[in-house]
């Protein structure tokens, strides 16, 4: 299974995880080429750090990949409702 929907699916069964948060804000910024604070991904587990890494090599391989639109679209629901 790749990074993006790895990341979708976790981020669907735990919105409310700290590392659903840092990865959903990761996707935001890759996607509107905003800022984003990398320190942030090494605050994740060993396991999610991998999956901030994988979805950084998928991006940059595959910048049109439909599967980012179903991810942006949740990462930016998440993170809308932490800010609520």
């Amino acid at each position: 299974m790749n990074a993006i929907k790895r990341a979708r699916i976790f981020i669907e069964q735990s919105p409310n995880e700290p590392a659903a948060l840092v990865l959903s804000q990761l996707v935001l910024a890759l996607e509107t080429e905003h800022s984003f604070a990398i320190s942030d991904i090494y605050q994740l587990d060993l396991e999610h750090f991998d999956l901030a890494i994988d979805i950084l090599k998928e991006w940059r391989l595959d910048r049109y990949y439909a599967g980012k639109a179903k991810l942006f679209d949740l990462s930016l629901q998440v993170t809308e409702l932490q800010r609520q």
